[in-house]
């Protein structure tokens, strides 16, 4: 008779760098809550304890976009992460907002971390070669499990250039079938674990094409995945984001078959007492900025977050300072996912930068209505195509001074039904002053008279939260599907 064999995967995905506790956005019936989680050491804390039901039979796994979203992330390029993500016993890695630091940085960030970061899609542009480890075996348990990288691919695609210098990525798809058949043959992998950060669609895409991996840790998307989602014989999970929570898939095994398993999505509750020594770690990385970061720069009656698809309060935060900065017509900033919600009452400049911790400067330029329209047909193309493969993006591009009525099931480039600009329909031929905040915001192909100003992004915010004490932000039905 066959033994049987036990596994336990956890997953940890997109913590944007947000070391410790935090408020997180829950949905409850009509309306959203806030309450307190996260933290690496509150992840530690958990992470040890299913090492130790589980007796050390134990898979952890981290999808990405780890080293990026907060400002001690930022200000050392991802080294305050390093001592630790090493202390939590990670067994790989995969990537995205990790390369906003350059290829050279993370290629040392990499270095200095104690398990490996795999991709099979991204390649040097002089030599054609793969940079990264494809896949490593780990053997837990008895079992022989093959983990698989894939990295984002939009990195080279709708992201500022020099995250991609000198290298390019493709889907990794069509590499996956012979280090599939690797695995299995020459590694004799009991088990094939793929880490993706390519998106929950696009993973589901994906595995209805390629056959032969037993589960997939699914990143990007932010997902919420209360249950796993089968795709064949391909067991699907996905863990929130900002370390708001972790996976938990336990998995009984025999003869390579998975037999029977059971799914956690485990909320990182306030009340999890820290692990004593990653709560130390936390300290150290965070006690250079703490003062500076605690400063109280305005208070907001808005709940701002970022938590919805087609507008946010958070960005309406955002580019009303843009407005005010620039007395432009328009504004523009990208549909970032990351961000943790700020409850009404006082507004720290941490929670200034967490909501854009690339403190860009703010731009300005002038584009034609047609060119408008453009743009956003091309966003909303990246966000709802109907192939999975063509959606690039985070959420619809955000903006003011628009009212865009557009139906989400049209066909690209032909979405927008009406376009407005206060009372007034767009005009193709006619020029419109825009602010915006990176080329996400407005890429470069788009308009004439560009300018980054002096002013950053951060300053504009703070100046416009010391004119307007509470800022009110509510959602104004920017985008509205019809």
């Amino acid at each position: 008779m066959a033994a049987k064999r036990s596994l336990t995967i956890v997953q940890m995905n997109d913590t944007h760098a947000y070391f410790d506790i935090h408020q997180e956005m829950f949905w409850q019936g009509d309306h959203a809550v806030y309450r307190h989680a996260g933290g690496y050491a509150r992840i530690a804390t958990i992470v040890k304890q299913i090492r130790t039901e589980s007796q050390e039979n134990c898979l952890f796994c981290d999808c990405g976009d780890t080293f990026h979203g907060t400002f001690p992330a930022m200000d050392t390029q991802g080294q305050a992460m390093i001592p630790i993500l090493n202390s939590l016993g990670l067994d790989a890695m995969t990537a995205h907002w990790e390369f906003a630091f350059g290829p050279t940085v993370f290629n040392q960030r990499i270095a200095e971390l104690n398990y490996p970061m795999l991709a099979n899609n991204v390649y040097d542009k002089a030599t054609k070669k793969p940079v990264f480890q494809s896949y490593v075996v780990k053997e837990i348990g008895g079992l022989r499990i093959g983990l698989i990288g894939i990295a984002s691919n939009i990195v080279d695609k709708t992201m500022p250039p020099s995250y991609s210098e000198g290298i390019y990525f493709t889907l990794g798809k069509d590499e996956l079938p012979p280090i599939i058949d690797a695995l299995r043959t020459r590694e004799k992998a009991d088990l094939i674990v793929l880490i993706s950060h390519l998106g929950f669609t696009q993973d589901m895409k994906l595995l209805s094409e390629v056959h032969g991996i037993d589960v997939c840790l699914s990143g990007h998307t932010h997902n919420r995945l209360y249950e796993p989602v089968i795709i064949g014989k391909t067991i699907l999970i996905q863990s929130g984001c900002h370390g708001s929570f972790l996976g938990r898939l336990d998995l009984e095994i025999v003869d390579g078959n998975i037999t029977d398993y059971t799914h956690q999505l485990i909320e990182i509750e306030a009340s999890i007492q820290p692990d004593p020594e990653v709560d130390e770690l936390i300290r150290q990385a965070l006690a250079p900025y703490k003062k500076q970061l605690s400063e109280v720069v305005g208070e907001t009656a808005t709940a701002l977050n970022r938590g919805t698809t087609m507008e946010t309060t958070m960005d309406n935060f955002l580019l009303q300072a843009l407005l005010e900065s620039t007395e432009a017509q328009l504004a523009f900033s990208n549909g970032w996912r990351y961000g943790a919600p700020i409850i009404p009452g006082n507004i720290t400049l941490n929670d200034l930068y967490n909501m854009i911790p690339m403190n860009p400067p703010v731009s300005t330029v002038e584009l034609t209505g047609a060119e408008i329209k453009t743009m956003l047909e091309e966003n909303l193309e990246r966000t709802f195509s109907c192939d999975p493969y063509q959606q690039m993006g985070g959420y619809v591009k955000r903006c003011l001074g628009l009212n865009v009525y557009f139906k989400i099931e049209n066909p690209s480039g032909h979405r927008i039904q009406k376009l407005f600009a206060g009372d007034e329909e767009v005009q193709s031929d006619r020029y419109y002053t825009a602010a915006f905040v990176t080329m996400q915001g407005v890429p470069q192909k788009y308009g004439r008279n560009r300018e980054n100003r002096s002013e950053r992004i951060v300053d504009a915010m703070r100046k416009y939260l010391t004119k307007h004490r509470p800022v009110h932000a509510e959602l104004r039905g920017t985008f509205v599907a019809v």
